[in-house]
């Protein structure tokens, strides 16, 4: 009697193709659940804060902005700033670093201004003046800033807003509302 050739390889075949043919299905649910819960578990992920001093204008105006801050030991001014009606700017990014900051802004538009009685040193065309004393002897125009108390937050917001609205001046949630002067017509 002759018998066939036996090879035990061959009734292992199917058993193998079988079980890379379920690895290879385990492999792809493992990288399709991958794929669903990556960008969930990077939506999740700590992000860092974004720490910055932001203005928004909410009047229906073009408005100028100078900005005045403590620089180290003495105090800087800058400007200007141009900001749309109904929109925002960040004017200084990172965290910041005083508790109390200085705004003056012209309404371009209508006219007049928000401003207190902080003085400190602008001039008409873009600067960074270094130092608020002696702003007419060295050439520059002495201007009212008004008073931003951040509270010691990383971040803060100032919203200009026209006399009739009643937002918030400043942010973030939770902080008290001070309103800057309204502005003042010439």
């Amino acid at each position: 009697m002759i018998s066939a050739p036996y090879s035990s390889t061959a009734e292992l075949l199917p058993a193998a193709r079988k079980g890379r043919a379920g690895a290879r299905a385990r492999l792809g649910r493992a990288l399709l659940a991958g794929a669903v819960l990556a960008p969930v578990l990077a939506a999740l992920a700590p992000t860092p804060a974004a720490a910055d001093f932001r203005l928004c204008n909410r009047s229906s105006s073009r408005v100028g902005i100078a900005l005045g801050y403590k620089d180290g030991n003495s105090w800087a001014t800058e400007g200007w700033w141009n900001i749309g009606a109904n929109s925002c700017e960040t004017l200084l990014r990172g965290d910041l670093v005083a508790r109390f900051y200085y705004v003056y802004a012209i309404d371009y538009d209508l006219g007049g201004e928000w401003s207190g009685k902080a003085y400190m040193c602008t001039r008409e065309k873009e600067f960074t003046i270094r130092g608020i004393e002696d702003c007419l002897a060295r050439g520059y125009d002495r201007t009212g800033f008004f008073e931003v108390d951040t509270q010691e937050q990383k971040s803060w917001t100032v919203q200009l807003t026209e006399p009739a609205q009643k937002t918030a001046a400043q942010q973030p949630p939770g902080t008290p509302v001070a309103h800057p002067a309204p502005p003042k017509k010439p």
